[in-house]
């Protein structure tokens, strides 16, 4: 495994974020492939025998049980000192919401609850999982600023925002003399490359560190089209991002899988290898323990310039999917 600082941070991470939002009760939340407690157990530890390090959640994951496989495991394994655990918090939804707390005070409802979820004192990477339309971000930001004084918060970070969103925040913290977000997570991969435009470029300039998610478009980088599996059956979020554009992403699938054929390697090493040339360090979900190894392995798989022109040359612009294509007024109806 390689290792690299999170950002501008000191926080040194894996090369791989192992993704934990298929990890929870599958009786609750969204998700009904989630892995149980056992389960979880096992991908988690095997993940840390392998070199990860860096664990991704959300309070939103299976009504705050993600958070507590993910904290119940850390403890029991004894890993705790030696692993960086991200958790987002979702900004205030509907009126009910909006009414009971101001910004600040649900930011830190948030964070407290999640801390006692995870069963610990400090959380490394606390992040806002979607853009906050209803909290002016100069609040945000004191609030973010407070928590990481307090010792509750190591740095923060931002998912599913716009290029312009992070640079002005982070603008502003410098302005204001508060600390900055430290990094984003956001809709990247083979499939889904429109973080090229403004976001990849900026996080460069700024040091801003990238760790996107759906990092293998929801199984479809990591498996041919005529391959099913329970998640494949059930996931309907991950229809609704890539349903409609079945047919361009076929024809960057099929060179995949052509690479992977000709490189005697998995379609998960030729995916990831890519990713790994762009960003920080990718978020990757597992629901068993044998899918970690192919993460693994990536990080040796090294494409060629001409591999990585072969993968790029067939995409075509995609409308954005997801929380991030939600306008304003959306946002805010919600």
């Amino acid at each position: 495994m390689e290792y690299i600082k999170l950002g501008k941070t000191e926080i040194e991470v894996s090369r791989f974020c192992l993704g934990c939002m298929s990890l929870g009760d599958a009786s609750k939340g969204m998700h009904t492939w989630a892995v149980p407690y056992g389960e979880s157990k096992e991908i988690i530890g095997y993940a840390y025998e392998k070199g990860i390090n860096f664990f991704d959640t959300a309070m939103s994951y299976q009504a705050g049980t993600g958070e507590e496989y993910l904290g119940r495991a850390v403890k029991e394994l004894g890993i705790r000192d030696h692993v960086v655990i991200a958790t987002k918090y979702t900004p205030r939804l509907g009126e009910e919401q909006l009414q009971a707390y101001t910004g600040r005070e649900w930011i830190e409802k948030c964070l407290d609850d999640s801390l006692r979820r995870l069963d610990t004192d400090h959380i490394d990477l606390y992040i806002m999982h979607a853009w906050d339309y209803k909290t002016p971000v100069l609040e945000t930001l004191e609030t973010l600023t407070r928590a990481k004084k307090d010792g509750k918060i190591r740095a923060f970070g931002v998912s599913n925002c716009y290029a312009w969103q992070l640079a002005k925040a982070n603008m502003l913290a410098s302005k204001e003399g508060l600390d900055s977000f430290v990094s984003i997570q956001s809709h990247y991969n083979l499939l889904a490359r429109e973080d090229e435009r403004e976001i990849l470029p900026y996080c460069r300039e700024d040091q801003i560190a990238v760790t996107p998610y759906s990092s293998l478009a929801g199984g479809r980088l990591s498996r041919r089209p005529d391959e099913q599996t329970l998640r494949s059956q059930l996931d309907n979020i991950n229809r609704g991002k890539y349903g409609a554009t079945m047919e361009p992403d076929s024809r960057v699938i099929q060179r995949v899988i052509e690479i992977a054929e000709k490189r005697n390697a998995s379609m998960i090493e030729v995916s990831l290898a890519w990713l790994l040339t762009k960003t920080t360090s990718p978020v990757v979900g597992a629901t068993k323990k044998s899918q970690i190894d192919g993460f693994v392995k990536a990080i040796d798989f090294k494409l060629t310039e001409e591999e990585i022109q072969y993968l790029e040359e067939l995409y075509i612009p995609h409308k954005l999917v997801g929380v991030i294509a939600m306008n304003p007024v959306e946002m805010q109806a919600k």
